[in-house]
Order: C-alpha cells, then structure tokens, then sequence
C-alpha cells in the first residue's frame, strides 16, 4: 500500500479500509453462489432464495445515507467497528438459521451492519487522504478490491458450499469482520469526527424508510411500495429545510457538481452492476457452463481491474478528472457495445466474452474512482460521513435500479427458452445498459468542480475514542 504516498500509519488503515471493501463485494458473491444449496437444505423456493440476496440489497441501500451522517455524529471509527459487529452477529444467526424466513432476516440485518460499516470506511478514507493525487491512488485500492471481490466470492463460494456446505460461507463472514473489527482499534484514529452534535430523528426516519421501499419497489416489484417510498423521500425533503440540524443540510444538496457526480456514479453503476450478472447467467445458460466456471470467466476483466485502478490516479493528473471521466465512460459504452454484439448462442468463452471484457475492466476503475472523487471533492472535513453515504446511496441504488430494468429488457426480449432467444435478451439488455453510460459521457462533459478544497484534516491514528 506504499504506492498510496502516505505515511505508514495511513497506508495500514488503507489496508484495512480496502480489505473491508473487499468483503462487503465479496459477501454478495459467495451468497449467490450458495443459494442453490440452501434452498435445498431449508427447502426454500425460488421466491424465498430471491429474499435472501433482496433483504440484504433493501438494508443496505436503506441505511447507507443515515450511516454516513451517523458516523460524523458518532465517530468514524466507533460506527465502523459498530457495523462489523452487526455483520459479524448477523453472519452468524446466518450460519446457524432453521428456516428460510430465519436466514432472510439474518440477511437483512447483514445489509444493515454493512451499510454502517461501508459508509464509515469510505468517510475514514476521506479524512485519511486529502483531496488531491493520494486520494485518488486510495480510490483506486478501493475499486480494484471491487473488481477482485466479485470473482474471488465467486470462487470461494463455490468451493466452500462444495467442500464444507453453505453454512460455511456465513461462517467465514464472521471471522472476517471480527479480525476487520480487532484490527480497526489499532490502525484507525479514533477522533475522526466533526459534525456538531444533534438529532435530525425526523429526517433520519423519513430517509431510511423512504430509501428502504424504494429499494424494496426496485428488487421487489412493488408499485404500492415505490410510491409510498416516493411520498416518504418528499416529506424528509420537506422535513430537512425547517430541522436545525438537518441529516442532510440542503444547502449541500445545492452544489451542482455534487448533485452532478452523484447522477453520474449511480449511472455508472446502472450499467456496470448488471453486466457482471447477465455475463455470468450467458455463460452459464447459453454456453452451459457451471456456475464456478462462469463466475471464473469474469476472472480477466477483475486481472485488468486491478491492474488499472492503481494507474487511475497518474491519468487523472495527466489529463485531469473529467477528461479521465469521460475516457472511462466512453469505454464503458464501447466495451458494452461491444459485448453485446459479440454474444452468439453457439459461441465461446474466447470469441464472445473475453476482448469486450477486458476493455469494460479498463473501464471500471476510471468511472468509479473518478465519479467518487468529484462527488467528495467539496466535502468539509464534517461532512465526509455525508459525502460518503450520498456516493454510496447513489452507486447502491444505481446497481439496483439498473439490474431491475437490464433483467426485464433481457426477458421481454427472450420469446423462449432457447439459446437463441435468451442470447437476443441479453443482448438487448447489455445495449440499454449502453445508452445509460452513453448518457454519462455526455453529462460528464458539463461537470464542473469547484476550487481547490482545504484539505481534511489529519487526525491522529490510534487515539483512545
């Protein structure tokens, strides 16, 4: 973590922080992996398995706004190590679950401590590096653990449910958080906080519960749902310009580059998030491979990832952040594109999926690092647990909503089982998830980035608090 041009107390936190992301991906992989074999085991259905992952997606993208205001409020620290503690206990009621509706509600709970526990990382990683070239090396750490988690959860997944069951990937879930948990004490600062103190109860339970059914509508198809979400989120807009502690002061949500940048990372997402899942089901369903090895053909694209994301930062200097931003956009629309028109139903791993996957892992790192850079440019040292949950709500509900409209392009646009007719649907829905990163590279020309920022402040790593 040198490369990050911090001291070496920073650069350790960093390692931390980036093997916390690393989990958070990892743990949505290594569970749909096992879905099958716990429906198996708890007799659950097809329904109730699509809980399992959707209850944890409705927590998570709920509570990543209040958990990024939270921890200005609490500490960044001491609501990093609440969340692993929550991922920890839930992981475990996981593991030991008698029934389906148990191990739904084990997954909720999940969704929430990573929600607390992402939020405070990314807003830890804000006040370790400074806006600026450190920064968006750090950035990119981050995304290359997102590249590298997804296939690695994929991997472990299948070999743990094989070898030891699928209890055993909860089980892993809690080893590693209580070690991220024990290791935060000594290598985070524990004084990383700003924000004046005071409740904002109103606004935090319209927030949540208005975000908690939008994100339910989204995964579960609920009208009714979206729009009492809908009527929640205006009554918290509402509610924010008259608290005198606002959870989300308005006059942030005023600044036309973060309103921007948050557009653009949830587009990013809208297209990215779905690739990776139509990539896998093509393989597997078309090209007949095991879930393994069609998890295993995402494997090059995450190499290309991590081999990029450390470079993201010298681009950006090179040629600056929106040019990098519009480069990364513009290889997302071509890599997509491409990909689509590759897919044959009696093709192959190497002739349709591998050269358009490596330019999409190009296309990752430039998009998330550069997106997450200008959503945070202009947060005060106080709001970097704000600025940190606004990208995070924006990316989470980007992937949501983006996998909710890909998927039901895909199956409009399959008129039967064959794999002609699933080819023509993925297909068509690797082309819309095209016109959303088309539409970021036009919108990411008009981004405008404010003045240098004054730099957060350097708190010192392991006070007491």
């Amino acid at each position: 973590m040198s490369g990050t041009g911090g001291p070496p107390a920073a650069c350790g936190a960093l390692g931390l922080l980036a093997a916390t992301q690393l989990l958070m991906i990892m743990d949505t992989a290594i569970v749909n992996v096992a879905l099958p074999s716990v429906g198996g085991d708890l007799g659950a259905g097809s329904a109730a398995l699509s809980w399992v992952a959707n209850a944890y997606l409705i927590t998570f993208g709920g509570l990543l706004l209040l958990g990024g205001r939270a921890a200005d409020l609490l500490g960044h620290r001491r609501l990093f190590t609440a969340g692993l503690a929550l991922l920890a206990t839930a992981s475990a009621a996981g593991a030991l679950a008698p029934s389906a509706g148990t191990l739904i509600a084990a997954r909720a709970a999940q969704g929430a401590g990573a929600a607390l526990a992402a939020a405070a990382a990314f807003a830890l990683l804000l006040h370790l590096f400074p806006n600026g070239p450190a920064r968006h090396r750090a950035l990119g750490v981050f995304a290359a653990m997102g590249g590298l988690g997804g296939v690695l959860g994929t991997v472990l997944g299948g070999v743990l449910t094989d070898l030891l069951g699928w209890r055993s990937t909860f089980w892993l879930n809690v080893l590693a958080a209580a070690l991220l948990a024990l290791l935060a004490r000594r290598l985070l600062a524990g004084g990383t906080r700003g924000a004046a103190p005071g409740a904002d109860l109103l606004g935090a339970l319209t927030a949540t519960g208005g975000l908690g059914l939008v994100a339910y509508a989204l995964v579960g198809r609920s009208p009714a749902a979206g729009a009492a979400g809908l009527v929640l989120l205006a009554a918290f807009a509402v509610t924010e310009t008259r608290a005198a502690r606002p959870l989300v002061p308005p006059a942030v949500l005023r600044r036309p580059a973060l309103r921007l940048a948050n557009l653009l990372a949830g587009l990013a997402q809208m297209a990215l998030f779905p690739m990776f899942f139509l990539v896998s089901l093509y393989l597997q369903s078309v090209l007949d491979q095991s879930p393994l090895a069609g998890g295993l053909g995402l494997l090059p694209l995450s190499l290309v990832v991590v081999a990029t994301a450390p470079l993201t930062g010298r681009l950006i200097a090179r040629l600056g952040l929106v040019p990098t931003m519009t480069l990364g956009f513009a290889l997302l629309l071509a890599g997509l594109v491409w990909l689509a028109l590759a897919l044959r139903p009696d093709g192959t791993f190497a002739t349709t999926v591998l050269a358009p996957s490596l330019v999409l892992g190009a296309a990752l790192p430039l998009v998330v690092v550069t997106t997450n850079v200008a959503a945070t440019a202009e947060a005060a040292p106080e709001e970097t647990g704000l600025a940190s949950g606004l990208v995070n709500t924006s990316q989470q509900f980007g992937s949501v909503l983006g996998l909710a409209v890909l998927v039901a392009v895909a199956t409009a646009f399959t008129g039967a089982a064959t794999p002609g007719a699933e080819t023509a649907g993925f297909r068509a829905a690797l082309l819309t998830g095209a016109a959303f990163a088309a539409a970021a590279a036009l919108l990411s020309v008009r981004l405008r980035l404010p003045g240098p920022v004054p730099a957060p402040r350097q708190d010192r790593v392991g006070d007491p608090r």
